[in-house]
């Protein structure tokens, strides 16, 4: 799959892709908020973050952002208007945790499956139910995305890769382990909590052709 990602890359240089995998590599903390006009949103991080590129993508709880200011702990991003109406942003405030990625460099480890930062919807929690050293989410998807979750496929919830266990109708579960149950945010939310969801990347694409060819509508 890196081979073909590579490729694809090659024979389109001029578009600027940023990818990223679903495995949260830190967590950050809104420390402050400037809402006059798209939002700027500055977020304290363990990382190194003089080291980030003015420019660079971040994954923040599974939206793309652009990286437009940063010192040794922490770095500031710009959020428009679009991405507020479409993610959870909206409701973040000083002090809210939040996942985070960078983006996928060439030759790196594609460790849980290729995601955009591209937020296709909002997903409700429904319940979390505690399973020997897992949690079992059980999450509510929109009517219109219901038919891109599917049982042994991938979603991405507030940018953590995971593997829908089942699904009934407008609702699937998933199984989160101990690791990540403690690494990610995952454990500060609870039931009725709106999660940032982003479709399998497959599943979009093939809906789209399906659609353009006339199978579906």
């Amino acid at each position: 799959m890196q081979a073909r990602f590579r490729q694809a890359c090659m024979l389109a240089p001029e578009i600027e892709t940023y990818m990223f995998t679903g495995i949260i590599t830190a967590i950050g903390t809104i420390s402050d908020i400037e809402k006059d006009g798209d939002w700027t949103l500055r977020i304290k991080t363990p990382w190194d973050c003089a080291a980030i590129a003015l420019g660079a993508s971040i994954a923040c709880s599974g939206v793309c952002l652009t990286v437009v200011d940063r010192a040794d702990d922490w770095f500031q991003v710009a959020v428009s208007a679009e991405s507020l109406s479409r993610t959870t942003i909206g409701s973040w405030q000083i002090g809210t945790h939040i996942n985070l990625e960078r983006a996928l460099s060439l030759g790196d480890e594609l460790g849980g499956h290729i995601v955009s930062g591209h937020v296709d919807g909002l997903a409700k929690l429904v319940s979390i139910t505690a399973s020997e050293d897992s949690h079992l989410l059980q999450i509510e998807v929109p009517q219109s995305l219901k038919g891109f979750v599917a049982e042994k496929g991938s979603v991405a919830l507030d940018g953590i890769s995971l593997t829908v266990n089942h699904v009934d109708d407008s609702q699937f579960g998933v199984n989160i382990i101990s690791h990540s149950w403690t690494n990610t945010t995952l454990a500060d939310r609870q039931p009725g909590d709106m999660i940032n969801l982003e479709i399998d990347m497959l599943a979009r694409y093939v809906a789209r052709l399906m659609q353009v060819q006339g199978v579906a509508s």
